[in-house]
């Protein structure tokens, strides 16, 4: 990089804990493409990739980039920092090979195929209970169905559903400008891991047929070669992790695609007309504006791209977001287009060996939800002044998606 290009790096903006970043990162994205590809914020000590590019072959190359260290921003620069253990977002290999092989099967496309008159089952009664005269896409469909779902996978009881998604939002908010979590996020982790726990030594006790009873049947082959069941911790931690995530990227991509869809009303109609389309549809949102944002990875050495050098043992944020935005990937990279033709990797489920495990889960709640809608509300408005977007570190989407039917 030359001198003229680092010095415009240094007035790119860029606070991922901001009110600006939470609300709308885009044009920031655009600004750390042109001016900072490779991006140092001064503020938190950390390294940033925003280009596809760059972004893509990182996802991909865990040797260089560890996910040992953490997974969200406030991992690496909060001493008070909630970091999870035994999970395998946090894992490198061979140990996240293991325990990944462990559930890769329960979430195979055939095995989520099965569970599809399951699954719309619930999301037909969720939308059953609406009124759409007036209603708010997430608090009254987009955040309750999703977490139904993964939750009865897991075997968490009827009473303890809903419980689990509310303490998740608790986890996850973040005040703008305060890195922390709240306190009640501290005591939403604290009660949640609890409940899992106990609900993983009830398992054990009265196996049923789901998936944490699963677990505690199955065995993993140790560093050491040796053949031993999963711990209740380790039960704990994958269940938290896939209930977490399970609830999350579903809620907040269909909040998403009413707004959106509100702004293009011409492929709302066209979905109507024409059902085929929503898995391209679901696609598109994912590359548009995905519930994730970014992935945080460690440095393991040196990096040096576009003449700047990523140190060796630094927090790097490969910004997906950002990558399926970039002109020099997409054509047109700020156009909604339902018909894009996605050349290279959706971004949006990950790359590599930490893609989403439940991909296949997500898209297929995806495409049933807006199937549903699609007959719930084929003509309604957004009232815009009452859309409020959350404030989560890594998570972006809308908190409030106040409609109207008509």
């Amino acid at each position: 990089m030359d001198r003229n290009s680092a010095s415009a790096a240094e007035h790119v903006d860029f606070d991922p804990f901001s009110d600006e970043f939470f609300i709308n990162p885009f044009e920031t994205y655009r600004q750390l493409r042109d001016r900072a590809p490779v991006y140092h914020s001064t503020m938190y000590d950390f390294w940033a990739l925003s280009r596809y590019a760059d972004v893509a072959p990182a996802m991909k190359d865990h040797d260089t980039y560890s996910s040992t260290k953490g997974v969200t921003l406030d991992h690496f620069i909060d001493p008070d920092a909630l970091i999870p253990r035994d999970v395998i977002i946090m894992m490198d290999p061979p140990q996240h090979t293991r325990m990944r092989s462990l559930v890769n099967k329960v979430f195979t496309p055939r095995s989520i195929a099965k569970l599809e008159p399951m699954i719309r089952a619930i999301v037909v009664n969720t939308a059953a209970q609406i009124d759409v005269r007036s209603f708010d896409v997430v608090d009254n469909f987009s955040a309750l169905f999703p977490v139904e779902v993964i939750t009865t996978m897991l075997g968490v009881p009827p009473d303890g559903r809903q419980q689990i998604r509310h303490w998740l939002d608790a986890l996850l908010e973040r005040r703008p400008g305060n890195i922390s979590t709240t306190p009640a996020g501290r005591d939403a982790a604290v009660a949640m891991w609890s409940y899992y726990y106990d609900l993983v030594l009830e398992k054990r006790a009265h196996p049923q047929d789901d998936m944490i009873t699963n677990l505690t049947q199955v065995e993993v082959e140790r560093e050491d070669s040796e053949s031993t069941k999963l711990s209740d911790v380790e039960i704990a931690a994958f269940a938290s992790l896939l209930g977490g995530a399970g609830a999350e990227t579903v809620t907040k991509l269909v909040a998403s695609a009413a707004v959106v869809f509100a702004e293009h009303h011409d492929q709302w109609r066209a979905l109507i007309d024409d059902r085929s389309l929503i898995p391209a549809a679901f696609e598109e949102l994912l590359r548009y504006e995905g519930p994730s944002q970014y992935d945080i990875r460690w440095s393991n050495i040196d990096v040096e791209l576009h003449g700047q050098v990523i140190p060796a043992h630094r927090p790097v944020m490969l910004i997906n977001g950002s990558a399926t935005r970039d002109e020099r990937a997409f054509d047109e990279p700020d156009r909604f287009d339902i018909g894009r033709k996605i050349s290279g990797h959706n971004l949006g489920f990950g790359y590599g060996i930490h893609s989403c495990l439940g991909a296949a889960l997500a898209r297929l709640e995806g495409r049933i939800a807006i199937d549903v809608l699609l007959d719930l509300i084929p003509d309604y408005q957004v009232d815009t002044a009452g859309l409020e977007r959350v404030k989560m570190p890594n998570v972006f989407g809308w908190k409030h998606v106040p409609v109207a039917a008509g």
